[in-house]
């Protein structure tokens, strides 16, 4: 069954490692999204310097990258449990503040991407 791994990480400066180790974990591909959380943006809006009414494109356009989001399709759940357990050993016990935060979800239906075929995945 195809999942989606989805990791938002806190620490920019541990992207390159997290990488590296989510492809010897057998990871097939990656997409890196630059990210900021709701609770950084709000900090801003504290700050005051910032004008009255700030739109949020203000927000984003002045808010330096906080977050990487990375998230890749995969087939097979050791490839899964090897991620989870390599990403833990670069940016430490994921239940902890300032760590990052990963998730799993199922994904029914793959079509491009993996080996550029379309796939069914059934649960």
């Amino acid at each position: 069954m195809f999942s989606l791994l989805v990791l938002v990480l806190d620490d920019p400066n541990k992207l390159t490692e997290v990488l590296a180790a989510w492809e010897e974990a057998g990871v097939p591909g990656v997409t890196v999204l630059e990210s900021t959380g709701f609770a950084r943006l709000r900090q801003r809006l504290r700050q005051d310097d910032l004008p009255l009414l700030p739109s949020l494109r203000t927000l984003f356009q002045a808010e330096e990258v906080q977050h990487n989001t990375l998230f890749s399709v995969v087939d097979d759940e050791a490839v899964i449990e090897r991620t989870i357990a390599a990403t833990q050993r670069i940016v430490g016990d994921l239940s902890q503040p300032n760590t990052g935060i990963l998730f799993v979800l199922p994904v029914s239906r793959v079509v491009g991407g993996q080996r550029g075929r379309a796939h069914g995945a059934r649960g």
